[in-house]
């Protein structure tokens, strides 16, 4: 699949089978995002991929979350958003967590950090979908809760960016038109 080809049809696939996914192509997924632009060489990107159980202890960490941020914790809603919570890992047989870890050179602009990291997961949808894999770049706020961070080991600057729900699919997107991008365009002579 060439390159255009590949971005014009990349869609978000959220709906994969439990079918597994071998440790030789989530590695060319998570290598193809380290080939990202990023301004003076930071590489400020984290990969941390659940599979298995892994995807259970991430679980437990959103049940928490969830739990602690509910009026009542014990009502019928709040058990129901609380489940679902826990279960969001499981949506998937590979999570692919990226953060970004910022530098700490006195030239370093943040908003570039999280805009390589950004690059960065591009680079990997775009690797799996032209290796045949439906894959979607899900975020939240509960993306970013400290306690996420914690989990993944990052340091308090860092955050994580993604959550990369990746496996195989049987799932046909439907076409999407997007807005031409003359219309989006400004040519400056």
């Amino acid at each position: 699949m060439n390159i255009h080809e590949a971005i014009q049809t990349r869609r978000s696939i959220s709906l994969v089978n439990e079918q597994p996914v071998s440790k030789e192509l989530i590695e060319q997924i998570i290598e193809s995002g380290t080939y990202a632009p990023n301004h003076h060489k930071s590489e400020p990107w984290r990969f941390f991929v659940l599979r298995g159980e892994g995807r259970e202890k991430l679980g437990k960490v959103f049940k928490e979350i969830t739990t602690a941020q509910q009026e009542d914790p014990q009502s019928e809603d709040s058990q129901t958003k609380i489940a679902r919570s826990e279960r969001n890992p499981l949506r998937a047989p590979v999570v692919i967590a990226v953060g970004v870890e910022p530098g700490n050179k006195d030239n370093i602009i943040l908003k570039e950090e999280f805009a390589a990291v950004s690059s960065a997961i591009q680079n990997m949808l775009l690797t799996a979908h032209a290796l045949g894999l439906g894959a979607v770049w899900r975020t939240g706020a509960i993306c970013y809760h400290p306690n996420v961070r914690d989990f993944f080991g990052l340091s308090e600057n860092g955050e994580i960016s993604a959550f990369i729900y990746l496996g195989y699919s049987d799932f046909e997107p439907k076409p999407y038109t997007r807005t031409n991008f003359k219309e989006l365009t400004t040519w400056i002579d």
